[in-house]
């Protein structure tokens, strides 16, 4: 597959993969990479990385949204072949490791397999990699609260509820928020456009995912950069209020 890489501000570029955006961010020759895609989306990764004129080897860490295998695919390879440190919030560290995995199970996507989109989009994860086992053999935690000492600066935030562990990313400076799949744009299992959570079957705790919202529209910035769909330009605040009128 091709990726597409669009900038979209100083330093920073989302990138659409086959159904999963991972975020370049860059200063000078080193790169923050959050997320890498599925499995099956690994060519795609490294030419985006060629594209904004860096290499597996200027990544100085990968930090991860959350380790579902559509984020975490690449991340391992990243790891053992180029010693890129990959990073989480401590709760979802033994997720990554494969501890144990809070994913949408087959019977369930199978009880879902009339809504729209779905069969197609299971079809996409087989041939992706999603049901592979992608661990990450030595995941470490973040190293320190606040900004982290990364290119882009970017800022940890707690957004659980999809995972336990489930971080957004915050870059002030920029007014951008990396939301993961906290709060999505669009997904193929969704005829819905804008912000939006992922369908129910999705998130290990509902609930936590609606608290979560909250948490996102405290952060300042007006471009959203989501786990699934476009760019959203505006408030996230506003992104994150209108997510939740579509949740009831």
């Amino acid at each position: 597959m091709r990726a597409d890489v669009r900038q979209v501000a100083d330093g920073t570029y989302l990138v659409h993969g086959s159904s999963t955006n991972w975020v370049i961010l860059t200063d000078g020759d080193a790169l923050t990479l959050i997320d890498t895609g599925y499995p099956g989306d690994r060519q795609g990764l490294l030419d985006s990385l060629a594209a904004v004129g860096g290499s597996p080897r200027a990544v100085t860490a990968v930090l991860i949204t959350h380790a579902h295998n559509d984020h975490l695919g690449s991340a391992e390879y990243l790891r053992t072949a180029f010693g890129t440190p990959v990073q989480l919030h401590t709760a979802e560290v033994p997720h990554a490791r494969r501890d144990f995995l809070h994913q949408v199970s087959v019977p369930t996507v199978l009880r879902n397999g009339l809504r729209p989109g779905v069969l197609p989009w299971a079809v996409h994860v087989l041939r992706s990699g999603g049901t592979a086992r992608v661990p990450v053999a030595a995941p470490e935690p973040f190293p320190q609260t606040g900004a982290l000492d990364l290119p882009g600066r970017p800022v940890p935030v707690h957004t659980p509820g999809h995972t336990d562990g489930h971080c957004a990313y915050h870059l002030p400076h920029a007014g951008v928020v990396v939301s993961g799949d906290a709060l999505v744009s669009g997904h193929p299992t969704s005829r819905v456009r804008g912000p939006q959570l992922l369908p129910g079957m999705f998130h290990r705790d509902r609930a936590r995912t609606l608290a979560s919202l909250d948490v996102l529209a405290r952060l300042d910035g007006d471009l959203l950069l989501p786990g699934h769909g476009p760019v959203h330009h505006g408030p996230v605040k506003d992104a994150a209020h209108r997510a939740r009128e579509r949740a009831f």
